[in-house]
């Protein structure tokens, strides 16, 4: 398998939309005369990503990841721009290559509703023409993994989310491919499922050296598998780095948590940094990086201290500053083109 297993050089893809006044007169307009718009999709994005890497893919409801994956997946034709794949253009879909991928996505479902996952297992490996003894292997080493064993042969409509999730996760996977894209594993699913999932998408890395990108709104998913992230906004790139340097260069505080050994009034507690919460003896303040060990060394010194934890703000803060730094350069963007109109 060659370094780069995906490569994405100015990859736009562009839709034209159709817009509709409302009523029946708008109906009656839209026959004779329709106004379309162009939708920028994914606009001019570059990234390599290389083999066993782990690469969360985030942002904003309509940013462009899910079109993208469909892209890279072969589903959906590029505008402008190029897309290689383990060597191979996605939108060819030979078959050598789509042995080689999967693409599961958290709002859609492979599984036949009225049959046991196991009729859909057997149908996906005649699809792929998996040999009998490889798919029994494999099958037994994701029901191990997944827990799979009470669900094999329920109807589909009788599993609940979590447990339907699992088996399309098995149903992508058995023909052992090298290139996962995952867009919302996760969605909907509760906080245990969350991390069953997580731990099986790590142990399914591991055990196969295989490439993930990875898509979702729970940070908790990135932050779990991904040491580097992609960022997009408006079918932009808008970063693609390490998680942690992207916290450094964004976030300018740190989160000092504190619990006291006695109580300490919160108005002394302003003399080291912005107080987030004080409550009884506890408290959390948020600190400036480069004064990060002076404070904590006073407080030690200076305060009743029983136990103090610093920490990297929420990476959801972090993400939520990469898009409000997007939207303002945009709105500076659109006030520039105004005026020169």
């Amino acid at each position: 398998m060659p370094d780069s297993p995906i490569h994405v050089e100015h990859l736009c893809k562009y839709y034209s939309v159709h817009h509709k006044d409302p009523g029946l007169i708008g109906s009656l307009k839209s026959f004779v005369w329709r106004k379309y718009t162009d939708v920028k999709a994914v606009d001019d994005i570059s990234f390599t990503i290389h083999a066993g890497e782990i690469v969360g893919f985030l942002g904003p409801n309509g940013a462009g990841k899910t079109t993208t994956l469909k892209v890279l997946s072969g589903l959906l034709y590029p505008t402008r721009g190029s897309a290689r794949v383990l060597g191979f253009t996605p939108s060819e879909r030979r078959a050598a290559f789509l042995r080689q991928i999967t693409l599961v996505m958290g709002q859609k479902q492979q599984l036949a509703w009225d049959l046991p996952a196991l009729e859909t297992f057997l149908v996906n490996a005649a699809i792929y023409e998996i040999p009998d003894e490889q798919f029994k292997r494999t099958l037994n080493e994701l029901t191990e993994l997944l827990d799979l064993a009470p669900l094999l042969k329920k109807q589909v409509r009788k599993l609940s989310l979590g447990e339907r999730m699992k088996c399309e996760l098995a149903a992508a996977l058995l023909h052992r491919p090298q290139i996962l894209f995952l867009d919302e594993p996760t969605i909907g699913l509760d906080v245990t499922m969350q991390t069953k999932i997580r731990q099986f998408v790590r142990e399914y890395n591991e055990r196969y050296g295989a490439t993930i990108l990875l898509t979702s709104h729970y940070m908790a998913d990135v932050t779990a598998l991904c040491q580097r992230v992609i960022v997009i906004d408006h079918g932009k790139l808008l970063y693609d780095g390490d998680l942690h340097a992207l916290a450094e260069k964004l976030a300018p505080h740190k989160l000092i948590r504190v619990e006291f050994s006695q109580a300490v009034e919160s108005a002394r507690l302003h003399a080291y940094g912005t107080v987030v919460k004080a409550r009884a003896q506890r408290a959390e303040l948020l600190v400036p990086r480069e004064a990060i060990s002076e404070v904590t060394a006073q407080m030690l010194a200076q305060l009743p201290i029983a136990d103090v934890t610093i920490e990297e703000p929420p990476i959801e803060d972090v993400i939520t500053r990469v898009f409000e730094q997007a939207a303002r350069a945009r709105a500076e963007r659109g006030e520039a083109t105004e005026e020169d109109e």
